[in-house]
C-alpha cells in the first residue's frame, strides 16, 4: 500500500516591477489535507534579490515578509482549532489568508500539485527549488540541528538526553513549541540557535525572530507557565560577521524571561549544570 499523500503548493513572488512583470520568488506554502498540515516560509534575508533589484527598500521589505510570516503563524495556530477546515481548501486558500490577492508587489503563483511520503522533505525540495535555487552560498552553512547535536551526544553520554521532551509554551497572543525541555521547579527549554548565516541582516533577523517568539508568550498574568529559556548559539564562521553576532547575542539576551546563552564552546557548562540539576533534586516532568 502506498503512503503517499496528495499536496498542493503556492509560491509568493515579489513583482519589482507590475509593468515589465520582473519578479523573484520569496515565499512557498504547501498543504498535505490528510495530514491536516500546512507549511509556510518565506525569505528572511534578500539574498540574490539586492542583486537583481539594487534599489529595493531592504527595511521595507524585510517588514513586509515578517509580516507574512506572523500571518501565517497565526493561521496556524487558529486553524489547530479547526481540523476540519485544515483538510479542506488548497495552499492558495491558506496563502490568500495571510496576504489577500491585490494589486501589491507580493503575489501569490498558480496552485501546483504532487504526492509526498515525508512531507518536511518535500517542502524543503520545494523551497528550495523554487525560492533557495539561484542564491549561492559559498559553502554548507550550519543549521539549528547541528548546532544541537554535540549537545545531545553529550547528554547521551551522561544518560540525561531521556530526560527532555516537547513543550508547548503557551502565552496570550501565540504558542511557541519546544523540542528541548524539563521540568524542575519551572519548566527549562533548550533551543539551539545557529547564526552561521550569510549576512548580517540574516543574523540579526534571526535574534529579533526570538525576542518576538518569546515576547508572546510572556506577560504579568498568573495563567502563563513558568518557564527558563536557555539559548545554545553556534557562531558564524566567516569573521567579518563577528560584530552582527555580537549584536544577536545582545537581541537575545534582551529577551523576557532573562534568557541564558551558552556558546558552542560553553556546551560542557550546560551538561554539567543540567546534571548537578538532575542529580540533585530530581526531574519532574509530564
Amino acid at each position: 500500500m502506498s503512503n503517499n499523500s496528495p499536496y498542493t503548493y503556492t509560491v509568493l513572488r515579489y513583482v519589482h516591477d507590475v509593468m515589465t512583470g520582473e519578479f523573484v520568488n520569496v515565499g512557498v506554502v504547501m498543504h498535505v489535507p490528510s495530514q491536516q498540515r500546512v507549511l509556510a516560509k518565506t525569505r528572511t534575508t534578500m539574498g540574490r534579490i539586492r542583486g537583481v533589484f539594487p534599489d529595493l527598500d531592504r527595511n521595507a521589505f524585510t517588514a513586509a515578509m515578517q509580516a507574512v510570516q506572523r500571518s501565517f503563524r497565526k493561521i496556524a495556530k487558529e486553524n489547530t482549532k479547526d481540523s476540519l477546515f485544515v483538510s479542506t481548501g488548497d495552499a492558495a486558500v491558506f496563502g490568500r489568508q495571510a496576504l489577500p490577492a491585490d494589486d501589491s508587489s507580493l503575489q501569490w503563483s498558480s496552485v501546483g500539485s504532487g504526492l509526498t511520503s515525508e512531507a518536511d522533505k518535500t517542502f524543503d525540495r520545494l523551497y528550495d527549488r523554487f525560492v533557495a535555487r539561484y542564491d549561492t552560498p559559498s559553502r554548507h552553512r550550519r543549521t539549528d540541528d547541528d548546532v544541537w547535536r554535540p549537545v545531545l551526544q553529550k547528554l547521551e553520554e551522561k544518560n540525561l538526553a531521556s530526560l527532555l521532551q516537547e513543550k508547548i509554551i503557551a502565552g496570550p497572543v501565540d504558542d511557541v513549541l519546544f523540542k528541548h525541555a524539563w521540568k524542575n521547579g519551572c519548566w527549562h527549554v533548550y533551543e539551539p540557535v545557529s547564526f552561521d548565516l550569510v549576512d548580517a541582516d540574516g543574523i540579526k533577523v534571526k535574534a529579533r525572530e526570538w525576542l518576538g517568539h518569546l515576547a508572546a508568550v510572556v506577560t504579568d498574568g498568573k495563567n502563563v507557565e513558568p518557564f527558563k529559556p536557555h539559548f545554545i548559539v553556534g557562531a558564524p564562521r566567516d569573521h567579518a560577521l563577528r560584530q552582527a553576532y555580537d549584536s544577536a547575542l545582545a537581541i537575545l539576551r534582551r529577551a523576557p524571561n532573562d534568557p541564558e546563552i551558552f556558546e558552542e564552546t560553553q556546551i560542557d557548562d550546560l551538561i554539567a549544570r543540567i546534571e548537578h540539576e538532575v542529580r540533585s533534586h530530581g526531574p519532574s516532568v509530564r
